[in-house]
């Protein structure tokens, strides 16, 4: 059982960088893959990011790779994405979850959300 809550988000211009967090409660946070989502007005909630337990192996959809880093810190249960080179395209609330059943690009695998973060890159 786990509860998240991201943060970081806010306003930023083209070319721009911004650092998410997602901090957990709870003892067991090591046990959970985890993954970052985004969701634009009208659009579907997209895979950006994900990592495995251990924090050794990361996976970036096309449409970010090169440009945002996922990482973790299981001592301060803490999931981040360094998000830089934004652009417009990347404006979207952005949500951590974390999933048993290792880092997978389906949001359905994902057993735990957090409430969003606003993202906004202007042109």
């Amino acid at each position: 059982q786990v509860q998240l809550v991201e943060s970081g988000g806010g306003v930023v211009q083209a070319g721009g960088s911004l650092r998410l967090s997602c901090a957990a409660s709870g003892r067991t946070f090591s046990m959970y893959a985890m993954a970052w989502f985004r969701q634009a007005p009208g659009k579907e909630r997209e895979f950006v990011a994900a990592i495995n337990w251990i924090g050794d192996s990361t996976y970036q959809s096309d449409s970010v790779k090169g440009r945002f880093t996922i990482s973790r810190d299981n001592g301060q249960n803490t999931m981040y994405l360094q998000m830089n080179s934004l652009k417009p395209e990347d404006t979207a609330i952005y949500y951590c979850a974390a999933s048993r059943s290792g880092p997978t690009l389906t949001k359905s695998d994902y057993d735990y959300w957090g409430q969003g973060t606003q993202v906004t890159v202007s042109s």
